[in-house]
């Protein structure tokens, strides 16, 4: 067995202990002790953090906050403006010849016509019995004049018999004789205005049933609600179709929505009428606006539903697709750094080693917003700050360094 491949790996593996567990003591070990340890530490600025003397060549950039447009990131799809499927309202044969998936229809456009079958006698024999109906009423309109005559007539009489009866010259029976044909006169009069009641009842029976032989004849064309593309082909010629049997299924796709769902923690950046944008899976980009945040979670994945509502005169997008969408919101400071500036510190924390005052290291915690070709958008630090770019692993806070300042991304 060869011992010197076994004390080289041991001698490694104590070199890399010692560089990344005991990293503090290695560099006091190392570092001698200078006299004027104690005035550089009253120099620093932060009094708790203890400044080693030892001087290390890094490579920082002056960096200054921007402001930049935030945009919060949905993955969803694309979905038809409208879809809705026509069925029959009837029962009738299919006499109408099929159109294929695919093709455009207008609004009010025939997709399916049914056989009329007896419904054409319905209509005539319901017409027919209108027309009885109007009939009878001249009728009891000359009733209601003949009776209003006999009741004149009556007044008549009675006023007669009752004035001879005061004068001697009639008798008391010509008088009662004279009121009860007063009475009689009145009833016809109510029988007659009873018949004119009923003959309009007729005929408001009649008109009904008229309009439910049309509406029933209505029924047999089944023409598209909107305009737009067949998604299925419509029921084949000499089928018979039963109520609610489907005719076809139409969308609409001149205006398409973008379909995606935000979480809770970011709903509150989405705003009805923001614009946003989207990436299709086939590299088409489209602009929109949102037009409906809903303001209810879904139960299960706490997310809330966001559309967006984009043109699509040319048909192009279709339904179903997946699309990455980006809903502007409102712009915050952010800082661009090459994505290697980021560093963790001992408890995992992500940020950036910066250039204090003194030239002291002092580690900042950063939040990521957006990674870009040019590098990444932090927020989370000052106005302005000095950022190590090269060299930020090899140094710790209160490490003294001698940074060479290179020009920030712009």
């Amino acid at each position: 067995m060869k011992i010197i491949p076994v004390l080289t790996a041991l001698l490694v593996s104590a070199g890399l202990y010692l560089l990344v567990f005991e990293r503090d003591r290695l560099f006091d070990f190392a570092q001698p002790a200078p006299a004027e340890e104690s005035q550089d530490m009253a120099e620093a600025e932060t009094p708790d953090v203890v400044v080693r003397d030892s001087t290390v060549g890094v490579v920082a950039i002056h960096s200054v906050a921007q402001t930049i447009d935030s945009a919060v990131i949905l993955r969803g799809r694309t979905e038809a403006a409208r879809q809705v499927t026509v069925a029959s309202e009837t029962t009738g044969l299919v006499i109408s010849e099929p159109l294929r998936k695919g093709a455009f229809v207008n609004a009010g456009d025939v997709v399916c016509r049914l056989a009329p079958g007896t419904r054409e006698a319905s209509l005539a024999e319901a017409r027919a019995r209108l027309a009885e109906a109007q009939g009878r009423a001249p009728e009891a309109e000359a009733g209601v004049l003949e009776a209003n005559a006999r009741v004149r007539e009556a007044e008549v009489n009675l006023n007669a018999a009752q004035k001879l009866s005061e004068d001697g010259f009639a008798s008391e029976t010509r008088v009662v004789s004279a009121e009860a044909a007063m009475e009689a006169a009145t009833a016809g009069v109510l029988r007659a205005q009873s018949a004119i009641a009923s003959a309009q009842a007729g005929i408001e029976a009649a008109q009904a049933g008229v309009a439910a032989a049309t509406r029933e004849i209505d029924k047999l064309t089944i023409v598209a609600p909107f305009s737009g593309l067949l998604e299925t082909d419509t029921v084949e010629l000499g089928a018979l179709m039963q109520m609610g049997t489907p005719c076809a299924t139409i969308i609409q796709l001149n205006e398409i929505k973008l379909v995606g769902f935000v979480p809770e923690a970011d709903v509150a950046k989405v705003n009805v009428g923001a614009m946003a944008g989207a990436r299709l899976t086939s590299g088409q980009e489209v602009r929109g606006r949102v037009t409906f945040l809903s303001r209810s979670a879904d139960p299960l994945t706490r997310t809330f539903r966001v559309e967006v509502t984009v043109a699509n005169d040319d048909l192009s997008i279709s339904d179903g697709q997946t699309a990455e969408i980006l809903v502007a919101s409102d712009g915050q400071t952010a800082h661009l750094i090459a994505q290697s500036s980021l560093t963790l510190d001992d408890d995992g924390v992500l940020g950036v080693r910066t250039v204090a005052a003194g030239n002291i290291v002092a580690f900042m915690p950063v939040t990521l917003l957006r990674d870009t070709a040019q590098g990444v958008w932090v927020a989370g630090l000052p106005e302005a700050v000095d950022i190590i770019t090269v060299g930020q692993e090899f140094v710790i806070d209160g490490v003294r360094v001698a940074p060479t300042f290179t020009e920030a991304k712009g």
